[in-house]
């Protein structure tokens, strides 16, 4: 399967702002972000600003998603396409399905560092939804459904290190979560509101729709 093996850190700084995808680094000194606040290359930071036109703005738009949650060109266009076919706003519901993704379950939970972090824990086999063992980062979760990290006791101190050190991050509302039994229930489908990150998703819409 396609993934992408460059430096993480590059991405943030293309974007010249954080997009966490190295976990707790992010807050520490050690972010790129915070040393070289600027874009990524051999000519170092340039002193003229080019401005974007509507097309990069929606192209630096839809990239940065794609950084966020970790997804590759054609399973974004994939999502993309669902959501237009559902009822509702599309760029609303792209971002619920994106939200409904396993790894970012995990994620939001606090049981892993990163998305990638939690990617690996999904197919290491840690994960149950409805007490069914779900080994798919892609899987997106329903309105009451119970996902569960199930792991032996030599493993659960890790998780238990994890939760203390993205104790910080909060658990969005669209989850009930129990961290003693590392446990999560779905009591809704996630909102725009319910996302950290500010996203201007009606660019990605306009992106797709020429």
């Amino acid at each position: 399967m396609a993934r992408y093996t460059e430096a993480i850190c590059r991405l943030c700084r293309r974007d010249q702002k954080k997009l966490f995808l190295k976990g707790t680094k992010c807050n520490s000194d050690k972010c790129p972000v915070g040393k070289r606040a600027f874009a990524p290359g051999q000519h170092g930071p340039t002193k003229t600003r080019i401005k974007l036109s509507n097309y990069g703005l929606q192209l630096r738009e839809k990239q940065k998603v794609k950084r966020i949650y970790g997804v590759l060109e054609k399973q974004f266009r994939t999502y993309f396409a669902l959501a237009s076919k559902k009822k509702g706003v599309t760029g609303k519901v792209l971002l619920q399905i994106l939200e409904r993704r396993l790894d970012n379950v995990i994620f939001r939970m606090g049981l892993g560092m990163s998305r990638n972090h939690c990617r690996q824990i999904v197919r290491n086999n840690f994960v149950q939804v409805n007490n069914k063992r779900v080994n798919i980062p892609s899987y997106l979760v329903k309105a009451g459904d119970v996902v569960q990290i199930k792991a032996k006791e030599k493993n659960k101190q890790a998780f238990k290190d994890n939760l203390a050190s993205t104790k910080d991050r909060t658990v969005p509302s669209w989850l009930e979560f129990n961290a003693g039994d590392f446990k999560a229930t779905v009591v809704r489908l996630p909102e725009k509101n319910d996302i950290q990150q500010p996203i201007e998703e009606q660019l990605i819409v306009e992106f797709y729709s020429k």
